[in-house]
């Protein structure tokens, strides 16, 4: 299991939103609650574009730097790069617990902790 995970959502506006956090079902929930930043409360539903698995918080925090300093263009080729790269979880991969199911799935995220 990873100590920390960079993550970028597609909000209902066609946004990106870019974060790291050491537990990433928790933290996907708070978003689907409106609950984890101002930016996301505003712009429900989001849905998890792409998630990367990090050996420690520093370089969790490093990397959410670096894509967030990256030209629109170029995040939407990453999370299109991570997106093929992925198994895909048929219809259901669209939601923030299709995608915490995809992860469980993908044994990236412990099945007992992917959703509560």
């Amino acid at each position: 299991m990873s100590n920390a995970w960079v993550y970028v959502l597609r909000c209902r506006d066609g946004s990106l939103y870019t974060g790291w956090t050491s537990d990433l079902d928790r933290r996907l929930a708070r978003h689907a609650d409106g609950k984890a930043s101002r930016y996301t409360a505003s712009r429900l539903p989001v849905e998890l574009a792409a998630a990367w698995p990090m050996p420690d918080r520093g370089a969790a925090m490093r990397e959410e730097r670096r894509i967030k300093s990256l030209p629109r263009a170029d995040k939407l080729a990453l999370v299109e790069a991570h997106s093929r790269s992925r198994l895909v979880a048929g219809d259901r991969a669209g939601t923030v617990k299709g995608r915490l199911d995809t992860l469980a799935d993908a044994n990236l995220v412990p099945r007992e902790r992917a959703w509560r």
